[in-house]
């Protein structure tokens, strides 16, 4: 299966987090596995994604699965649990087994809220057991239902976020860039984001690099296919790439092609 080509979400149950959490998580999330089970036939899958610079957890409720990073293939263990960036192409490969909760940020909220730096995670995998307290690890593995999963999980971050007492001025104005590029319809510049924020240009890049891991015309460039991209498989017929700061379908085509490696004539078949 392959994200945005094919919708994933239908193997997985999702919750939004809290309203004091909103702003550095997009979601939780675990296999459905009545659903899995009915779609997939039990049979071996993976799940291909592109990247979104976005840190996930993923703790692993079921048997051992591979995961690959970029070009390194890694294989997980059904006791480890991990954290990745999601700065390049993540593939699950998965057995019919496959049980997982996720926790998946938004850029910079993992530092928001835990206070750990994302960029120094570049196209890795990093062991949740360094990060998180055992003790949080094994509550979530106990047998029971999502919605507690998320309420223990829920209940930490809220009280790592309230011990912080506040985020840092850089995540606010990362947050505030990213708010500006998209209620602009993603037709703005680096630039013209910065002057709409009141900062330098210089200033925008050298704090989308500490936050984020990369500068900010290349997040938005990411952020702009994703979007675009999702339209345009949502409903090809409707789907204009004026709307998302494209000069035209030639535009963004090179873009797709740029961004998840692939035509969308082969996604088509």
């Amino acid at each position: 299966m392959v994200e945005i080509f094919q919708n994933i979400r239908k193997i997985y149950a999702f919750k939004k987090p809290c309203d004091e959490l909103a702003q550095h998580i997009e979601f939780f999330s675990e296999t459905a596995l009545e659903q899995a089970s009915q779609l997939l036939g039990g049979q071996c899958f993976s799940v291909k994604m592109f990247a979104s610079w976005t840190p996930t957890f993923y703790i692993n409720l079921g048997r051992p699965y591979h995961i690959t990073v970029g070009n390194q293939q890694y294989f997980i263990q059904a006791h480890e649990d991990i954290l990745v960036l999601r700065d390049t192409i993540v593939e699950r490969h998965n057995l019919p087994t496959d049980n997982i909760f996720t926790v998946k940020f938004n850029p910079g909220g993992l530092e928001a809220v835990l206070g750990i730096q994302q960029a120094q995670y570049q196209s890795q995998i990093v062991n949740l057991g360094n990060l998180l307290p055992a003790s949080l690890l094994k509550a979530i593995k106990q047998p029971v239902c999502f919605e507690q999963r998320v309420e223990i999980m829920q209940k930490y971050l809220l009280s790592c976020n309230k011990a912080r007492s506040h985020n840092s001025y850089y995540n606010t104005l990362v947050n505030d860039a990213i708010g500006e590029y998209h209620n602009t319809g993603m037709q703005l510049n680096t630039s013209k984001v910065a002057e709409k924020i009141f900062v330098t240009s210089k200033t925008i890049n050298r704090y989308f690099n500490r936050v984020v891991g990369l500068s900010p015309k290349c997040y938005f460039s990411i952020l702009r296919c994703r979007t675009a991209l999702t339209a345009f498989v949502n409903n090809e017929a409707l789907f204009a790439p004026y709307d998302y700061g494209y000069y035209d379908m030639s535009h963004f085509y090179k873009d797709v092609v740029k961004f998840t490696g692939q035509t969308l004539k082969h996604q088509k078949g």
